[in-house]
């Protein structure tokens, strides 16, 4: 094996082609095809309304080819995030254990709902004022406005360029408000927080919850582990790198680990009804909840 032009900037395309085909041709008559061939093009493979993205891109995941997301012909309509749940759901663990399906399911939900929200913002009324705004903001002044906002410096007499590229930052917070994980999601978040504080008033109690599943039996029996008996007073459980490695391999099972834990204790301690959304009638340990 050799390598020529690395950079691929003297062989032509048509090179390449031509010296993968004759390579793969037998060179006697004893000597038999590769099992696998892999066809590439230059056209990128849309992700939108393409039941074969997910089979093509994990066959290991999807050995048949089937399976694939939104498919048109199902009986009934079955969107990305719900299948994605599902899939991660499934008594197989061979998607939740894979090491990059998860991660390639996040970026897409993610950037699904960048151009979401796209639409919805440029479709709004302002669009016109927006594009002169943008069409003034230079490099140089950008720059410019994050140093003085690095060094935390006020902005005394800004010029209207200044105050086009604030209001900018401004929209872009809105672009992705709706993005999970983002920056902009989280100040949603604690914006809602302090609506409650107008309409409820402050809260009487403050404190964060925070279950490890590290050192909770409960998470060892939701990765699987049946030697776990939650009956015993104190379970007998792994060692710590083992607890360490299974939470690594399996987050789905942190995740409902945490949800479980979350219900139990507003439902079973405070009291807190999760269907009817009220307390129940006998109240919790800090008597009747409001809200939270």
């Amino acid at each position: 094996m050799g390598v020529s032009d690395p950079e691929s900037s003297k062989l032509a395309g048509r090179s390449f082609v031509a010296s993968a085909i004759h390579n793969l041709l037998p060179k006697e008559a004893s000597e038999s095809y590769p099992d696998l061939v892999v066809h590439h093009t230059a056209q990128p493979v849309t992700e939108y309304h393409n039941p074969t993205f997910f089979p093509g891109l994990y066959p290991t995941l999807f050995p048949f080819g089937l399976g694939g997301f939104e498919i048109k012909t199902r009986p009934s309509a079955l969107s990305f995030k719900h299948q994605a749940k599902y899939l991660l759901s499934i008594s197989d663990r061979s998607f939740r254990y894979h090491n990059s399906f998860i991660f390639v399911l996040l970026n897409i939900v993610q950037h699904r709902q960048a151009h979401l929200q796209t639409y919805f913002t440029v479709g709004k009324s302002s669009f016109d004022s927006v594009a002169r705004k943008l069409t003034r903001v230079t490099p140089s002044l950008l720059e410019c406005l994050a140093v003085e906002l690095e060094q935390e410096r006020k902005l005394s007499n800004p010029s209207p360029e200044e105050r086009d590229a604030l209001q900018l930052l401004q929209q872009v917070n809105t672009l992705s408000a709706r993005i999970p994980g983002s920056q902009a999601s989280k100040i949603h978040v604690r914006n809602e927080i302090r609506n409650y504080y107008g309409y409820f008033g402050l809260p009487h109690i403050f404190f964060t919850f925070n279950p490890s599943p590290v050192h909770s039996p409960i998470f060892q029996v939701m990765f699987g582990d049946k030697t776990v008996d939650l009956s015993d007073r104190f379970p007998v459980m792994p060692n710590g790198r083992e607890r360490a490695l299974r939470l690594a391999k399996d987050p789905v099972a942190a995740a409902n680990f945490y949800e479980f834990s979350f219900r139990a204790l507003f439902r079973f301690l405070l009291g807190w009804d999760f269907d009817s959304h009220r307390s129940v009638a006998a109240g919790g340990i800090f008597g009747f909840i409001r809200a939270f």
